[in-house]
């Protein structure tokens, strides 16, 4: 979406020009009132001559009159349902059904004419629900939720078909990737109840800036992408527009060949949506907040300043470490050793020979499951490394049968999650309490943004379920270590498993904006960083205003 003033013609199509380069398939312009709406006739003939006939959104909110212009200049209108009609007025009020039904009959007289003109004119339509924006008449029925969401954008489609318009798309979005997650799923069955069929489009808005917005925008888009839903997608950044489309494409590459093989089991809505029950072992599982554990056992030797990358410095004028909020807890070293004292938050997985071989304090054996039968195995702690694709042969029993057993299931392939499901829909079916570990493996060579974007699918979508004690990201290259880590937190923090750091939801700015959004967030940023678990909203306009930060403090 460009960020430039619609009536500045020439910044509009420049920016679009460069978004197209970068792969933008589809530009979306603010249009605010009637006269941006006609300026859009001058940015399409302009971007038609210099040869770049991207087909144009018009993004519309509060006006009518502007919506039904850009209905006939443009391919696509996005109209906001929660402020289409409505104007927010935060009233607390009860409606019977004929007030509702009444409600109904007015947005039928306000909106049907926009639906005419873009039948008329061949012009499609987004109905674009937004968590934060949802009509005083939605929030008095349904509330602040993903069904409130949902019935908002389809009590316009209904409209909609009544005129037997039907180029339809759909959107639900939100700042919490949960939300997105729920509000989609729930619209697709309600979709299928209603014999309604119609393309989604995809989005986390607010996501915000660098690494937290493309985990938040992976998780929300990914996870529904996985589940085959989704036909076009938008990720939002507080950042220049064009470095939205890297992440975009990465995410569409992944899954532009993807088709799920096996549905005998596996329901495309099924969510669950709440803490899977664990016991404790150690400081894994039960209450506890999930584990981070990253790998070094790609080292040749094990020196203390490599655990300066996971969040730990050792001062040596003092003799002890440093522990920042990102540290890990903790190192598989493989069949390596430590011979130095580590800091009192970290643990070590050792192979189990080795393992076996030294039994130091605060280390932990990683088993094989022929190793855990064979031997007689005194620790408090013990990791059974278990491959996602064996888990029709796990023996529950001798699992039910050890409580310092710890799973940690590996997988290495996009389709892992439907089976990592399973494992879960397993321990639940036989009331098997065991902590898990969640881990992904990725091929060395593979670049830092995709790592980034696939483990934040793979292992975030199974958090937000409530599934999993703890992640592991094993990617074996020694100058991603930061990375990683960073990562692992960031995943926590996006699926509200565990809270690290200040969450900021922040506008990707637009034509409405009258500041600089990137610079001022950044300022806010500097100052705030410190509030670990505070969720502060840094919105940029009276569309992105007080109610679409309805989730942060």
């Amino acid at each position: 979406m460009t960020t430039t003033d619609t009536m500045d013609t020439e910044a509009t199509v420049d920016q679009s020009i460069t978004m197209i380069k970068a792969g933008c398939e589809y530009v979306r312009i603010t249009a605010p009132n009637a006269r941006q709406a006609q300026n859009l006739q001058n940015i399409k003939d302009q971007l038609i001559k210099k040869g770049y006939p991207a087909p144009i959104i018009a993004d519309i909110h509060f006006t009518p009159n502007a919506a039904e212009i850009a209905a006939q200049i443009i391919e696509k209108v996005r109209i906001n349902p929660g402020n289409y009609a409505d104007k927010k007025k935060f009233k607390v009020r009860e409606y019977s059904d004929k007030e509702y039904q009444l409600e109904i009959d007015r947005i039928y007289e306000k909106f049907s004419p926009l639906v005419k003109l873009c039948k008329k004119h061949g012009t499609a339509m987004r109905i674009g629900t937004n968590h934060g924006s949802l009509s005083d008449r939605i929030m008095n029925r349904y509330g602040d939720t993903p069904l409130g969401m949902v019935e908002s954008a389809l009590e316009f489609a209904r409209i909609c078909e009544m005129h037997k318009f039907h180029k339809l798309v759909f959107s639900m979005k939100a700042s919490n990737p949960i939300v997105v997650v729920k509000a989609y799923r729930l619209l697709v069955q309600k979709m299928i109840d209603e014999k309604m069929n119609y393309p989604l489009h995809l989005g986390v808005t607010e996501a915000g800036d660098g690494e937290d917005g493309r985990i938040k925008s992976a998780l929300g888009i990914g996870t529904l992408m996985y589940e085959g839903l989704g036909d076009t997608i938008r990720v939002s950044l507080t950042e220049p527009p064009e470095n939205e489309i890297p992440v975009a494409k990465k995410l569409v590459e992944r899954y532009s060949d993807y088709k799920i093989n096996d549905t005998s089991n596996f329901k495309l809505n099924d969510s669950h949506f709440e803490l899977r029950k664990s016991s404790a072992v150690l400081n894994i599982g039960g209450t506890n907040v999930p584990r981070v554990i990253s790998d070094l056992s790609f080292k040749k030797d094990i020196k203390r300043n490599d655990l300066s990358s996971l969040g730990y410095k050792y001062l040596k004028k003092e003799d002890k470490w440093g522990i920042s909020d990102f540290a890990c807890d903790y190192i598989y070293i493989g069949n390596k050793k430590i011979d130095y004292k580590i800091p009192g938050t970290l643990s070590v997985i050792q192979d189990f020979v080795t393992w076996d071989k030294y039994k130091k304090e605060k280390h932990f054996p990683l088993l094989t499951l022929d190793e855990l039968k064979n031997n007689q195995i005194t620790s408090n702690l013990k990791f059974l490394n278990i491959d996602i694709n064996d888990i029709s042969s796990l023996p529950i029993d001798v699992i039910n049968s050890d409580s310092s057993l710890v799973l940690l299931c590996s997988s290495e392939h996009r389709i892992d999650i439907h089976n990592q499901k399973r494992l879960f829909n397993k321990l639940i079916e036989f009331k098997c309490q065991a902590p898990v570990i969640i881990s992904s493996i990725y091929n060395k060579g593979l670049e830092d943004l995709k790592i980034q974007l696939y483990s934040t699918i793979d292992i975030g979508s199974l958090l937000i379920e409530g599934y999993g004690d703890g992640i592991f990201i094993v990617n074996k290259n020694p100058d991603n270590r930061k990375y990683i880590n960073s990562t692992s937190f960031g995943i926590l923090q996006a699926s509200r498993r565990r809270i690290s750091k200040t969450e900021y939801i922040s506008c990707p700015s637009c034509g409405r904006t009258l500041f600089d959004l990137e610079d001022t967030t950044a300022m806010i940023r500097s100052k705030t960083d410190h509030l670990k678990g505070v969720k502060i909203g840094i919105m940029g306009c009276i569309v992105n205003g007080t109610g679409e930060m309805a989730d942060a403090d």
